[in-house]
Parts: structure tokens; sequence; C-alpha cells
């Protein structure tokens, strides 16, 4: 199948080109077709399996459908909420990209940038909008933002939203719409809480489900090191010593620990720095320009901080501390080896995190080889 196939406009044909788009990938095949009858959608998928477009395309083209109204009477037609500043301002990326031969207008609203441009923005008029809850709420209470035209909404990462205590947030802003509307739901995992709010929130939903798990870890070449909690830092300085790991992602727990790790990398003149939720929105983002750009060789965050951050050709991932969350795991890894290409995995295990490695393995089908040649003051006691 090719985008040919899916009934787009040619405006949306030719930015697909531009962009280099050919195929679609699983989850785009199986929603747009949905999403373009109207239809309400639960979407279990993770982060790299490209389910930005399939929400963004099919929105582009029936908003496209509609007459276009004059720069000042148009309305919010469709809303899309995410957890982070970062997803967001990638999907509102995303969405000029796909629609700059379309007339429609895309303005992010997120926290930690001036409001004042926000707020022009939305004077000047906006179709879409792409939205973090918080700064939206604000700007719903001070009337700038009128929902009651919305036709389609999109939750990306619910699961996110619910660990990050902004399902209530997300509850009042729903409020705010009308009640017949398309909504398109995704999340990566379906804890209880999930399943509730679907039931709720959507009517005789399609879902699809992509599970990438085995294709995504097939490609990456995965190892563990047995390692004593107090030496991972010496076992990570070491590892770091290889100029062949030109970028490593490496994850952390906690906040504190990515500071720590960031820390004990410095020490050693090896430049890094941490991206969570304590760090302010403008140091995140200076955080992942200079890893991208390779001015910093390693970024250290925690999973919720990572999440929706696409980084292309990233070479390692480390996992300083494992998840005990056996899906997490393979979020993280899948950020190396994205679009084809083979990536490296390296994860650090100590005593206590034995039965998240067994659950881990149980979940990909596969025994991650163990590395047993590091100094042995690194080991396992």
């Amino acid at each position: 199948m090719t985008f040919n196939d899916l009934n787009f406009s040619p405006a949306i044909l030719k930015a697909l080109t531009k962009e280099n788009y050919t195929k679609p990938t699983p989850i785009q095949e199986q929603a747009i077709p949905v999403v373009l009858t109207g239809r309400d959608l639960f979407g279990c998928a993770q982060t790299g399996t490209g389910k930005t477009a399939a929400f963004a395309l099919p929105i582009i083209q029936l908003l496209s459908e509609q007459p276009t109204k004059p720069q000042a009477q148009r309305r919010i037609r469709s809303l899309i909420l995410t957890p982070t500043r970062e997803l967001a301002l990638q999907i509102a990326e995303n969405m000029h990209a796909y629609g700059q031969f379309t007339d429609l207008r895309c303005t992010a609203i997120v926290g930690g940038v001036s409001q004042k441009v926000q707020e022009r923005a939305l004077k000047q008029g906006a179709d879409v909008i792409i939205a973090t809850p918080g700064r939206l709420i604000d700007l719903i209470n001070q009337k700038f933002v009128d929902l009651q035209y919305v036709q389609i909404l999109v939750l990306d990462e619910a699961d996110r939203m619910l660990d990050m205590g902004f399902i209530h947030d997300v509850k009042r802003i729903i409020a705010k719409m009308p009640r017949k509307k398309q909504t398109l739901f995704f999340s990566a995992t379906m804890p209880p809480e999930i399943s509730k709010l679907v039931k709720t929130l959507l009517v005789n939903p399609a879902k699809v489900e992509i599970t990438p798990a085995s294709s995504t870890v097939d490609r990456i070449e995965q190892s563990v090191y047995f390692v004593d909690k107090g030496n991972k830092q010496d076992l990570l300085n070491h590892l770091l010593q290889d100029k062949s790991i030109v970028s490593a992602l490496v994850f952390t727990r906690t906040k504190h620990g990515a500071d720590r790790v960031v820390r004990g990398l410095t020490k050693v003149n090896i430049s890094a720095q941490a991206i969570h939720g304590n760090k302010s929105q403008n140091s995140r983002q200076n955080a992942l320009m200079n890893f991208r750009s390779g001015a910093t060789r390693v970024l250290v965050a925690t999973d919720i901080a990572a999440r929706g951050i696409d980084i292309d050709e990233l070479s390692h991932v480390i996992n300083f501390n494992l998840p005990n969350i056996s899906e997490t795991y393979v979020h993280r890894i899948g950020r190396t080896g994205r679009a084809g290409l083979s990536g490296i995995a390296i994860s650090f295990c100590e005593v206590d995190e034995i039965p998240y490695l067994k659950d881990i393995e149980k979940m990909i089908r596969k025994s991650i080889p163990v590395v047993t040649e590091h100094p042995e003051r690194v080991l396992i006691s």
C-alpha cells in the first residue's frame, strides 16, 4: 500500500512527497481509513510507530474538505491534547509539514513560553490547536480559547497524562466541548483507569493495536551487565571511553538519579545533560538541541521527560536502571534502530532488578546476552 491508495487530496500527497513519505506504517494503514469515515478510534501504540501521521493526516483531510472561513471567523475545529510541551511542539511541526499546501492554520498552546505569542495566534484564527492541559486551561479561563466548535478531539499518550496527574484537567477540558464529536484516543499501555476512560469517552470505537515489540527488538543489538548499584557510574564512565558511542540516551528511574549521573560523567569530561520534570522548559529544549546537534554526547532522561522525543540516528540507548514495566523497556530501546537502522541497547542490572530483567525477557521472548568482560571492580559481588 502507498499513501496514494488512502484517498488523500493532491495537497496532502504533494506534502508527503516533499517530506519523503512513501509507504504508510502499519498503524497509519489501519487507522487512517477508519478516521476518514468519522468513526471514534482507540489506538494502542507506542512512540515510534508513526501514530502522529495516523491522526494528523486524516484531520487535515477532513477539515480541508469543509468550506474555508475568513481569518477572523476561524473556529477551533480540532484539539490535540498531549502530556508534554516537547511532544506538542513536535506534533505541531508535523501538522505544519503535512498541511503546508492547504490553508489550515495550526498553533501550539504550551507552557514554559510567553502566553502573548499564543494569544496573538489564537486571535488570528486557528483551525487546529495542539496543547498541553495546564496552559490550555489557563487560556480557556481567560476566554482566549473557545472549544464549543471542536469536531475532532485527539488524546495522545493518554497513559502518560494519567502518570503525570493530568486526567482531572483533561476531563475539565472535555466538558467544554460538544458531546457530538469524533474522538481519537492513543495510549501505549492499558492500565485499568485508561480502559475506564475509553468506555466513557468513545462511542463504538474501532480498535487498532500495534505492538512493534518483536520487530523493534529484533533489529537492536541488546546486552546486559550485572553490576552492583554503587558501581554503575564507574561502569558507565568506562563504557563511554569508547569513542564509537557517538550519542547515548541514558535512562534513569528518578530525576535525582539523572542529575547524579550527569555529575558523574562531567567529572570525567564526558559532555552530558539531563532532561526531567524538575528542569525548566527552556533547559529541556536546550539540552535536546545540544544533543541533536552533537554538542552534547550523552542525554540522561527519565521516562516521562523522554516520551515523545524523536532523535534520528541515535546510536546507543543505555538503561542505567532497568524499568519495572516491560513495555517501558521496549519504548526505551526503540529509540535506537529507528527507520530500519540497527541500534545498540545496553542495560545495567543490579541484584534488585533481576526480576525486572526476567519479565522483560519473557515479554520479548528472548534472553538478553550477558557481558562478562568488564572491569572486575564493577561486577556484582
